[in-house]
């Protein structure tokens, strides 16, 4: 796999979790909060450790701590979006969830001390200028469910780069399987203590948690965890600003959700800052090649074609 294959790989993780948010308020008219993500969680679990049962034989406990820390971020992420979900619209939450995009490379800056590309800095903009024409109203106010979808927004992004530093030591296949294994645990854990675990009683429900588990976790995070080998965390958030796009598309087909005017030049904001971005990042790798093959025509000619 190339830089290419694993944007296009991101376009659809993020096509997937903008499905999210519609099963996850189709899942939460049946079920309870941390219920839907033991189930969401355990299935998504058991399908991908049968694909990969051969690595997970292999793993270390390294790898085993990794997962058991991503799978409590990825239960922060989830529970937070379902809380909000309660009180605000599909499209909404799939915005400010979009706010990864900022947090991404703030946490990098802040944690692991790294500098912040020009190209991610435009394009990050752009995209929270977007985001936030698309989520405030009149009275630039947003309630509860809101700043739940927001502290979702920070936790996906502490995940995005736990994930790379993660992936950088040990098989991301792994870790990402062990990370959906123990966000399970953790749904379970707190299902019992303050709900009633039951299994869904529609088959709406039922198709709502399956797709969840198999599109919307099983394959949107063990991708997200393999593409982080071959474009950077800061980029991959920034391409996260995507997401509330096909959260609000989708919204518009199944559930009728309409953006306004002002929802609508928030959502090419969006998609202006990423295409900014990607270009920016073209040019620089361009123009870095262009000087190694200068430099090293011999060994770089090739390469650079």
């Amino acid at each position: 796999m190339n830089t290419h294959k694993a944007n296009m790989l991101v376009m659809l993780v993020t096509l997937g979790w903008g499905f999210s948010y519609l099963f996850m308020k189709m899942g939460l008219d049946d079920i309870e909060e941390f219920n839907l993500l033991a189930l969401r969680f355990g299935i998504a679990f058991l399908a991908t450790g049968f694909v990969y049962f051969k690595r997970l034989r292999r793993i270390s406990l390294l790898t085993v701590g990794y997962g058991a820390l991503l799978g409590a971020i990825l239960f922060g992420v989830c529970e937070f979006i379902l809380f909000g979900l309660k009180t605000t619209s599909t499209s909404n939450a799939g915005f400010l969830v979009g706010l990864t995009v900022i947090f991404v490379p703030m946490l990098s800056v802040i944690l692991f001390r790294n500098r912040l590309d020009k190209s991610h800095l435009i394009g990050a903009v752009l995209a929270i200028c977007g985001i936030g024409l698309l989520t405030l109203n009149e009275q630039l106010r947003i309630n509860s469910g809101d700043l739940f979808c927001i502290a979702g927004g920070i936790f996906n992004a502490l995940f995005i780069l736990v994930s790379d530093a993660a992936n950088k030591k040990n098989d991301s296949i792994a870790v990402g399987t062990l990370s959906l294994g123990f966000t399970a645990v953790y749904g379970l854990i707190f299902s019992i203590i303050f709900e009633s675990p039951a299994l869904p009683a529609t088959g709406e429900s039922w198709f709502a948690i399956l797709a969840l588990s198999l599109v919307c976790s099983a394959f949107c995070f063990i991708a997200q965890s393999v593409s982080l080998q071959f474009i950077s965390p800061v980029q991959l958030g920034l391409m996260y600003a995507l997401e509330p796009i096909f959260a609000a598309i989708i919204a518009f087909i199944f559930v009728g959700e309409r953006l306004t005017v002002q929802g609508y030049i928030g959502a090419l904001l969006v998609v202006a800052g990423i295409l900014v971005s990607q270009w920016m990042e073209y040019r620089k790798t361009q123009a870095s090649r262009l000087v190694d093959v200068l430099t090293h025509p011999a060994v770089n000619e090739q390469s650079f074609k």
